[in-house]
């Protein structure tokens, strides 16, 4: 028996500003002689397929993924600072939290994300950048300090909270890493694919719901955290129930 496909609706992925560039570039395709997918035929061979019968005059090249699949070691002074922690970690015990440098969460959101955070007692990296906080040029309060107020000192020792870039594809392939909360950009997907790392799938918008439809119900490499129909309702304290 088949499996049923849900795909996502498209609707809210796009800002109306997205989609009157996305048509604009559209007009430009018959000038091309093909295009290039950052992606690999032992992934997406049906749907590479299917674009090239659909599309037959273009060439397609899969040329992905394009980050590496190797990654190279480096002395203690090229790591970030909080690799040392992740060394002492048992293998596998740590969930890496990211959603990306594009995603703004609500105050409530990052509010029930610490909440469980805490309640799953589980080790854990959480990157927390500027991305979140929504306008950074309003000139108002980090509100994510106020949300995690007492929060580092209370997860103290079982996880980090990191405010600045971190070194992605460096804690994907730690030994101690065990699964990745994702907002299903397709670099971070692929990144985390090509380091056998389940996901966790949150999308947010653009490509996401497709990718999260992708990774859950085809390749099935993760789990739906929040479902795209449900985008709009607040999640409550999901991360005590997925790592659990």
């Amino acid at each position: 028996m088949t499996d049923i496909i849900q795909v996502p609706s498209t609707e809210g992925c796009f800002t109306t500003q997205m989609e009157e560039f996305l048509n604009v570039q559209s007009e430009f395709s018959k000038f091309s002689d093909g295009s290039i997918y950052n992606t690999s035929r032992t992934i997406e061979s049906p749907y590479l397929e299917f674009i090239d019968k659909i599309d037959c005059n273009k060439k397609l090249w899969a040329l992905g993924p394009f980050n590496p699949l190797t990654i190279e070691k480096k002395d203690s002074k090229g790591r970030h600072s909080f690799m040392e922690w992740l060394d002492k970690q048992e293998a596998k015990s740590v969930i890496y939290v990211s959603f990306g440098t594009t995603i703004t969460l609500k105050d409530e959101e990052i509010e029930q994300i610490a909440i469980g955070l805490e309640q799953s007692k589980k080790k854990f990296i959480w990157v927390l950048r500027d991305a979140d906080k929504g306008d950074i040029f309003d000139g108002s309060e980090d509100n994510r300090d106020e949300v995690a107020k007492g929060f580092e000192e209370r997860v103290e020792g079982m996880g980090l909270v990191v405010r600045d870039w971190a070194p992605q594809l460096e804690i994907l392939n730690h030994s101690s890493t065990g699964g990745f909360m994702s907002h299903c950009g397709w670099n971070s997907s692929l990144e985390s694919i090509s380091m056998g790392l389940p996901i966790a799938a949150w999308p947010m918008h653009s490509d996401q719901p497709r990718n999260y439809a992708f990774i859950t119900q085809i390749l099935k490499v993760g789990v739906v955290v929040k479902d795209w129909a449900k985008r709009d309702e607040l999640m409550d304290s999901f991360m005590a129930h997925i790592t659990r």
